[in-house]
C-alpha cells in the first residue's frame, strides 16, 4: 500500500520505517528539513536499536521524506504521529496535532480517491471524533464516512525496543467506526497479523485511545508499587530482588516490570499518567491511585541523594552520575530520573561528573555547568562518590578502585563487586 507518515519524531520515523520493511511505499512527511534530508539520505534522525538499518535499506525506494503535505495525494492511508506535549496543568496540547490535521484536510481536498486517516498519537477519548475529525472534515470538504475515513491506533513502542514492538507485538489495536477502516488496516498490518503472538482487537475510536492510557498507567502503577515494597524491604533490611522474583511467580502478577530502584521517566509513563489524571479530573473524578503512584516516583531520586548523603558531605564533593536516558538502549533523557538526581545533588553543593554511552548531548544544553566524561572509568576517577541512575551493560563489573573513596549509591542494581567498594548501598534493597 502508500503510506504517508505525518511527523517523524520517535514514533512517526519507526512506523515510517518498519511499514517499509513490511513491503509499503512510505512517504514521511515532516516540516524540519534537517530530519527529511537525514532520512533522505538513509540515516536515523534517533538513536533506537534497528531503525538504522532499516532506513539505510529502504530510503530511497520505498522510503523518502519530505516537507510537502501535497504527498499525501499519492497514498491510500495517512498516519498522524505528532507530539501531544503536557501542559502545565498535565493535559495534552493539541495544537500540533490541530495545525497538523488541517494541512492534511487542506492536502486531501485536491484529492478524488478515498482516504484513510489514522491518529497514531496519544489523545484522550474524543480527540480523534471530536477534535481531528471534525478539522479534516472541513479543510477536505468530505464528510467522514463519505469518502474519508478515520481511526485510532495506538502505539505499544518502548525506547530501545521499538522497531521489535512494532514488528512483534502482542497486540495490535483497530479503533474505527467503519467495517472499511477496518478492512484497510487489517489489509496494511497483514504480515504482523499473521503471527500467532499478536492479538488483534477491534474496538470503537474512544477505546481504543484509553486502552493506551490504561496500558501506560497499569504498568506505572506497577513500578510505582515494586518500589514502594522495595522502600520498605529495606527498612527491614530484605532484600526486595528476592522478594520480588518470589512474587512475580504468581502467574497473576507476571515477574515483568519486577525490578525495584529509581522509578520510571521517558516520554510515554509521566506524560500519559499526567493526561490520564488531569481528563480524570476534568471529568469529575479524583484519581487518587494515579496520584500516589506520581509520588512515590517522584520521591525516589531524592531518597537516593538521601542515602549518598548519609556517607558523603555533599558540598564540595565530587559525584560521578553514571547513566543519564532514562532507561539503557536510548538517548531519550525526557522526564529521567536521573536528571533530578543531578537536580538535587546540585541543590546539595555537590560537584557533578556525568556519563552515559549515547546520551550526553541531550543534556549538555539543558545542564551545561555539570562536568560531562568520556567514559565512566574516567567519570569515577577522584570521585568521592557515585550513583548509578540508568542500568547501562557496561557499567556491571566496572572497577571502582580510581575513586578518592569507593562510596557507590546503585539506583538500578548493576552487578558489582560489593567487597571492593568502601560502602554499597542500593536504593530498595
Amino acid at each position: 500500500m502508500n503510506v504517508s507518515i505525518i511527523g517523524s519524531g520517535y514514533v512517526g520515523t519507526t512506523v515510517a520505517a518498519c511499514l517499509a520493511d513490511l513491503g509499503h511505499d512510505v512517504v514521511n512527511v515532516e516540516i524540519d528539513e534537517e530530519i527529511v534530508e537525514t532520512i533522505n539520505a538513509g540515516d536515523a534522525p534517533i538513536h533506537e536499536l534497528g531503525l538504522a538499518e532499516r532506513i539505510a535499506d529502504h530510503a530511497g525506494t520505498s522510503l523518502r521524506a519530505t516537507t510537502e503535505y501535497d504527498a499525501v495525494r499519492e497514498t491510500d492511508v495517512t498516519f498522524l504521529c505528532l507530539p501531544t506535549p503536557q501542559t502545565d496543568d498535565g493535559g495534552l496540547d493539541l495544537a500540533i496535532m490541530q495545525a497538523g490535521s488541517e494541512s492534511l484536510g487542506r492536502a486531501l481536498a485536491e484529492k478524488d480517491d478515498d482516504h484513510l486517516v489514522v491518529v497514531k498519537s496519544t489523545v484522550l477519548p474524543g480527540t480523534t471524533e471530536d477534535v481531528v475529525g471534525p478539522i479534516l472534515e472541513r479543510e477536505s470538504g468530505t464528510e467522514i464516512g463519505d469518502g474519508l475515513e478515520l481511526a485510532m491506533n495506538p502505539e505499544f513502542l518502548r525506547m530501545g525496543t521499538a522497531v521489535r514492538d512494532f514488528l512483534e507485538p502482542d497486540k495490535i489495536v483497530f479503533g474505527t467506526a467503519s467495517e472499511e477502516a477496518a478492512a484497510t488496516l487489517r489489509e496494511l498490518y497483514a504480515p504482523i497479523l499473521e503471527r500467532e503472538e499478536t492479538d488483534l482487537v477491534e474496538t470503537d475510536v474512544r477505546e481504543a485511545e484509553l486502552i493506551k492510557y490504561a496500558n501506560n498507567a497499569f504498568l506505572a502503577s506497577k513500578v510505582s508499587l515494586v518500589n514502594e515494597l522495595g522502600n520498605i524491604a529495606r527498612e527491614y533490611d530484605a532484600d526486595a530482588y528476592e522478594v520480588l522474583e518470589a512474587v512475580g511467580l504468581d502467574d497473576r502478577i507476571s515477574e515483568r516490570f519486577m525490578r525495584s530502584g529509581l522509578g520510571w521517566g521517558g516520554s510515554c509513563f509521566p506524560k500519559d499518567v499526567n493526561a490520564l489524571r488531569a481528563g480524570a479530573c476534568e471529568q469529575g473524578y479524583d484519581p487518587e491511585l494515579l496520584d500516589a503512584v506520581v509520588a512515590v516516583n517522584d520521591e525516589q531520586p531524592r531518597r537516593l541523594v538521601g542515602l549518598l548523603a548519609d556517607h558523603v558531605p555533599l558540598e564540595g564533593a565530587r559525584i560521578a552520575v553514571l547513566g543519564l536516558s532514562f532507561k539503557p538502549g536510548t538517548d531519550d533523557v525526557r522526564k529521567s530520573r536521573a536528571l533530578d538526581v543531578i537536580e538535587y545533588l546540585t541543590e546539595r553543593g555537590a560537584d557533578v561528573v556525568a556519563y552515559d554511552p549515547v546520551a550526553i548531548e541531550n543534556v549538555r544544553p539543558d545542564y551545561p555547568d555539570i562536568e560531562y566524561a568520556d567514559s565512566a572509568e574516567s567519570a569515577l576517577a577522584g570521585a568521592d562518590g557515585a550513583v548509578v541512575a540508568t542500568d547501562w551493560p557496561e557499567f556491571d563489573d566496572l572497577s571502582f578502585e580510581d575513586m578518592a573513596r569507593s562510596v557507590v549509591v546503585d539506583g538500578r542494581r548493576i552487578d558489582v563487586d560489593e567487597d571492593a567498594l568502601d560502602v554499597y548501598e542500593g536504593l530498595t534493597w
